[in-house]
């Protein structure tokens, strides 16, 4: 349902967030094979929720979609840090 009735879509080279407002947080976290073998899709799903649980007091109530993007895999935490929360305030802000 988010992926096609989300309100705000934000893609960056790391990852898509969709976004769609509702009275509690629900969060999915997605990694396709292209990202690699099952350790590198369980390491970008455990630094996109991460992220997620270290920032959500600054997300509004609503559900959540994160989907890695290969790029995700070669980069480290810091980086990818500051890519999401520069979409997360995109996200938030209008």
């Amino acid at each position: 349902m988010v992926y096609k009735y989300s309100t705000k879509t934000r893609h960056t080279s790391y990852f898509v967030l969709f976004f769609k407002k509702s009275n509690a947080y629900k969060v999915g976290f997605v990694a396709s094979k292209k990202i690699g073998n099952a350790v590198h899709r369980n390491r970008a799903k455990r630094l996109l929720r991460a992220h997620f649980i270290e920032n959500i007091d600054l997300l509004p109530q609503g559900s959540y979609v994160l989907v890695a993007k290969p790029a995700l895999i070669q980069e480290n935490y810091l980086t990818t840090r500051k890519t999401y929360l520069h979409t997360l305030k995109k996200c938030t802000a209008t």
